[in-house]
């Protein structure tokens, strides 16, 4: 029921709800990840083969990124709903057979079903949050999609591949039930103005701010992604195992879950967003040229544990001020965004794989990349005091 007095509280319930199915979406798309020669040698295909169970994410989330970002902004918990009920049914559909068609089919479920959810990354706190409460929201539910991707790390080496299977669903139909109980609560806030679908669309793409931080995204998140995706064979030649590789990849995205809970509540309560990014973006720069010269445990130690926190918080920063600057199209500007940054990191993580044989020129390539995120950084003008965007539920006549 709405809150029928002035000054609705923030819903951080229906966040936490919220926040368990955006890491559950992460740890499906990830389930394959740690065990691709397994699953390979499992289902009978190719290693390649295997990495199509992940790879239909981004290509999915191009395609529906902007449609889910107009569904988001008129019905917010419906399309919520079917996200939770996808992924969930998505997971179930993986254990109805043992062969590569049903994992696919069952992975291909969940890639429909990860922007209905994660686009919402602003939207939720936008809707249930107290204006000065969202930066922590976003924040929190940001920290929870890299949480989901070291689960999925965790998981894959220390339970069997069905176990894993098994796991992930019972985590998924458990986080959608919870989730659609969450959702009886309406919105205690609505936008100022009722979303208009594609007009909304256009006004956000003409938003400067928007505009710009679709611009910056894609920059850091290719290149997390890229060093992820190419930080075992590239480091191998120094005499990096693939078991100390996955350990350097497992600190880089826990110390983001940190990064992403710390650094943009910091920065958004000393409005130093720019500093943060710009912090983020000059020592992932750094740590790719240490990465150049002098590749081994220990610096990629160092590299990737600070790029981890200082880089990864840039795309909760980015949401948050989008989701600031857009008012009622706070799910179209999210859409947009995620949108950004999965084609950077498409691009960035091809660009970067062919020179997977080169370390070097594959680090330099990297560094040089992430200066070009520079001039993209938010201006001063992006980070003025929130206005007013919302309004109390309890003033409208109607809650999407």
């Amino acid at each position: 029921m709405a809150d029928t007095v002035p000054g609705p509280r923030s819903r951080w319930a229906v966040l936490a709800a919220f926040a368990v199915v955006g890491a559950v979406t992460q740890l499906l798309w990830l389930t394959y990840a740690p065990v691709t020669t397994v699953a390979a040698h499992h289902y009978g295909v190719s290693e390649a083969a295997i990495g199509w169970l992940a790879n239909v994410f981004p290509l999915w989330y191009v395609v529906l990124a902007i449609p889910t970002g107009l569904a988001l902004d008129r019905w917010l918990r419906p399309t919520l709903a079917l996200g939770a009920i996808l992924t969930a049914l998505g997971a179930c559909v993986r254990l109805a057979g043992d062969d590569f068609g049903t994992a696919l089919a069952g992975q291909t479920l969940v890639a429909l079903a990860q922007p209905l959810v994660v686009t919402a990354t602003s939207a939720v706190p936008a809707r249930y949050l107290r204006p000065e409460d969202r930066p922590k929201g976003i924040a929190a539910a940001s920290a929870s999609t890299f949480a989901g991707m070291i689960a999925a790390f965790l998981l894959g080496t220390v339970v069997s591949l069905h176990t894993a299977l098994v796991v992930g669903a019972v985590a998924a139909v458990l986080a959608a039930g919870v989730l659609l109980v969450a959702l009886r609560a309406r919105p205690g806030f609505l936008p100022e103005l009722a979303p208009a679908g594609l007009r909304d669309f256009r006004d956000a793409w003409r938003n400067p701010v928007v505009r710009r931080m679709c611009l910056l995204v894609p920059i850091p998140f290719g290149t997390f992604t890229a060093l992820t995706t190419w930080g075992q064979p590239l480091l191998e030649p120094a005499g990096v195992s693939a078991d100390q590789a996955g350990l350097l990849l497992l600190l880089n995205v826990t110390a983001g879950v940190v990064g992403c809970a710390v650094v943009p509540v910091w920065a958004a309560a000393r409005s130093r967003q720019r500093q943060a990014v710009l912090a983020g973006v000059l020592v992932t720069v750094v740590g790719c040229l240490l990465l150049g010269f002098a590749p081994g445990l220990g610096t990629g130690l160092v590299s990737f544990v600070v790029i981890g926190v200082l880089l990864l918080p840039a795309l909760p920063i980015v949401l948050e001020i989008s989701e600031r600057a857009s008012g009622p199209a706070a799910g179209i500007a999210a859409g947009l965004v995620w949108l950004a940054g999965q084609l950077g990191a498409l691009v960035v993580t091809g660009v970067a794989g062919t020179l997977v044989h080169a370390p070097l020129g594959a680090f330099l390539l990297l560094a040089a990349i992430t200066l070009l995120a520079l001039p993209a950084l938010p201006r001063p003008d992006a980070l003025a005091s929130r206005t007013s965007t919302s309004r109390p539920a309890s003033s409208a006549t109607s809650s999407p």
